[in-house]
């Protein structure tokens, strides 16, 4: 009996041991499975420094855009040195079409030696079409100084007004309203003064072009204007009764021709000098809501007289 009662007392520690075991093994699981779980779950503190560094990062670009767009790009797209290319054809420009004012006023001036009223109206056209010429010139000057204006406009106020809303669009939070609305005003802003910005150099391009093809033509309109002119002041110092009647039907033929070299040329430069530049601007408009999505066009209601904008709400 005392034996049996030592090995009950014996079982009976053995079994305290194997369960004081069993919980330590237990804590151990539980305090692993809680420490691989904080692990695994972020803090709250690590999800707000991520955020703000996603956003940090886009806002110091377009802060760094701006800058740029303001200090470097705009001073230099603004100088005359950076188009002196686009600048050395519009004075090419220029000189064609004083060269054909200049033909034209001598041709005017030199046909009302004429007898009679018969070559008044052709000299009346040729005035009319040296007053059309100086739209071009004055349109050519425009585009001149639209070249170093556009540069300060768009790099100097638009891309770096546009960079800014596109930095403050970012810190706002998605769900704002303002978000869109910020994003979508930075992202017009930018691309509208890119796009005035190309508008004269690329025009002037493809005028360019254009000009190459009637180059000789209109420099053969201004040398057959002035032998013209010259040839009927040297009959008016000849001509006597006998050779007047053929000497006034030759100088009406050189006249009429050279009247239609200077419409042609006219309509030539009025197309190279003032219809293209505003194609250009279209089409790049164009291009960027194609390619970008950016709506540019401007509500035909905002244009309405405000009488009229009462009317469409009743």
């Amino acid at each position: 009996m005392p034996k049996s009662h030592d090995l009950a007392r014996v079982e009976h520690e053995v079994g305290l041991d194997h369960a004081d075991h069993a919980d330590h093994a237990d804590h151990a699981d539980h305090a692993d499975h809680a420490d691989h779980a904080n692990h695994a779950r972020p803090s709250h503190g690590d999800d707000e420094r991520d955020v703000l560094l996603a956003k940090a990062i886009p806002v110091a670009v377009l802060l760094l855009l701006a800058v740029l767009s303001l200090f470097v790009i705009a001073p230099r797209t603004s100088s005359t040195a950076f188009h002196a290319s686009t600048i050395e054809s519009l004075d090419q420009k220029k000189s064609t079409v004083m060269g054909l004012v200049a033909a034209s006023t001598a041709t005017s001036a030199a046909i009302t030696v004429l007898p009679g009223d018969v070559a008044t109206p052709i000299a009346e056209k040729l005035v009319d079409l040296s007053s059309d010429f100086l739209v071009v010139v004055t349109a050519i000057y425009l585009e001149k100084y639209l070249l170093t204006t556009l540069g300060l406009v768009s790099f100097g106020f638009l891309v770096p007004v546009g960079c800014v809303l596109g930095a403050a669009a970012v810190l706002v939070a998605r769900q704002s309203p303002w978000h869109d609305r910020l994003g979508g005003l930075a992202w017009r802003l930018a691309l509208f003064g890119i796009a005035i910005f190309l508008v004269v150099p690329a025009s002037v391009f493809v005028s360019g072009k254009i000009e190459a093809t009637y180059q000789a033509s209109m420099d053969e309109t201004i040398a057959q204007a002035q032998s013209t002119a010259d040839a009927m002041g040297a009959n008016d110092d000849e001509a006597t009764t006998s050779t007047l009647s053929s000497a006034v039907t030759g100088a009406l033929n050189d006249v009429r021709s050279s009247l239609n070299g200077f419409v042609e040329a006219l309509a030539v430069m009025i197309v190279t000098s003032c219809i293209i530049p505003l194609l250009v601007l279209v089409f790049f408009l164009w291009l960027v809501r194609v390619l970008f999505g950016v709506v540019t066009d401007v509500p035909l209601r905002a244009l309405a007289p405000r009488s009229l904008r009462g009317s469409h709400l009743h």
